[in-house]
């Protein structure tokens, strides 16, 4: 994609991206071997993820709160994480849609698509890209369309403050089923993404595009009597609430377990999540969404939620499918 190392720091300097921290810096990536390998590279194993227990990541991000590259490709390692999927931020604008720039960052200072590139292309054997870009910006559809060329594996994380069935919603799906490839969406009450009870309109309009539902309101909506307002419940769950219905009702709806609220949907009520992880089991990925350099323990929530999910789950053909087989083919990775 680039003529050399100096184009695209070119590039880089010119986007703003190397001044927004140091975390884009090679140097601190773990040298490569003598044989050329990638640092902290895992084998790749193209076997029977059932057979051989993969696991993939759908949600990790790049300078997530100032981490650096390094420690995101160790936290990741630790975790034991075969594949990472990273979602960039778009850019940096004060418009409604970022909250006038509050939102900026996926309001976690997270860099955007250039840096996913750099460092899926400095780790290519563990780590995949995703695209971003503010979905109403005029020059929205054109930049993430480059991407796509490019081989981005999806669009998102989308974090802005738009109705879920807008027009510009409308304008990604229609672009991500043209390319074949997911939108990663990020779902909170009256914040992102809004209007959850709406999203039904877009999942019947645009049936050959795959969305990924993530994030509070995406996971509280598991139970019929979810308060809207409320974004970690811990009440008992009563079934058929709209995420549950989304689910079982479209067959290109699926979910994201990521950050504290993908964990939350699991502990606040453990008899229904085995239920639901066995109902919708063609349906959920594993993601980490945490942005801690410690990649295990009480203060990494992406372990925390490997082990939840290795536990909760009915059997090991249905625990295969959530941590890697349902992403591979989604993905198609």
């Amino acid at each position: 994609m680039w003529k050399n190392n100096k184009t695209r720091r070119r590039f880089l300097k010119s986007s703003g991206i190397l001044a927004l921290g140091t975390s884009l810096n090679p140097l601190e990536l773990a040298a490569e071997d003598k044989t050329g390998a990638e640092p902290n590279a895992q084998s790749e194993n193209t076997s029977n993820p059932a057979a051989e227990g993969l696991v993939y990541d759908i949600h990790q991000h790049v300078n997530f709160k100032g981490r650096f590259d390094k420690q995101l490709v160790d936290h990741q390692r630790i975790m034991g994480v075969d594949k990472t999927v990273l979602l960039p931020s778009g850019s940096a604008i004060a418009r409604l849609s970022t909250h006038e720039g509050k939102s900026d960052g996926l309001a976690a200072q997270v860099h955007p698509t250039e840096a996913a590139i750099l460092l899926a292309e400095r780790v290519p054997k563990n780590f995949v890209w995703f695209c971003n870009e503010v979905p109403d910006l005029p020059e929205a559809r054109q930049k993430l369309e480059n991407y796509l060329k490019q081989g981005a594996k999806g669009i998102g994380e989308q974090k802005f403050n738009i109705p879920c069935d807008s027009k510009h919603m409308e304008m990604l799906a229609e672009l991500a089923g043209d390319y074949g490839v997911p939108i990663l969406l990020h779902f909170q009450h009256e914040k992102y993404n809004t209007g959850f009870e709406n999203f039904w309109k877009v999942l019947g309009k645009y049936p050959n595009t795959n969305f990924i539902g993530h994030a509070q309101t995406w996971w509280g909506n598991i139970d019929k009597h979810h308060v809207q307002a409320e974004m970690y419940p811990k009440t008992p769950v009563t079934p058929g609430g709209i995420t549950d219905r989304y689910l079982a009702d479209y067959p290109n709806m699926f979910g994201d377990f990521s950050a504290g609220s993908g964990r939350n949907s699991l502990t606040r009520d453990e008899d229904h999540a085995r239920g639901f992880i066995k109902r919708h089991q063609d349906k959920l990925m594993y993601g980490s969404d945490c942005n801690d350099i410690f990649g295990q323990g009480a203060k990494c929530s992406g372990s925390q939620t490997l082990a939840i999910l290795r536990r909760l789950a009915p059997d090991q053909t249905v625990l295969a499918k959530i941590l890697s087989g349902n992403a591979r083919r989604i993905l198609r990775i």
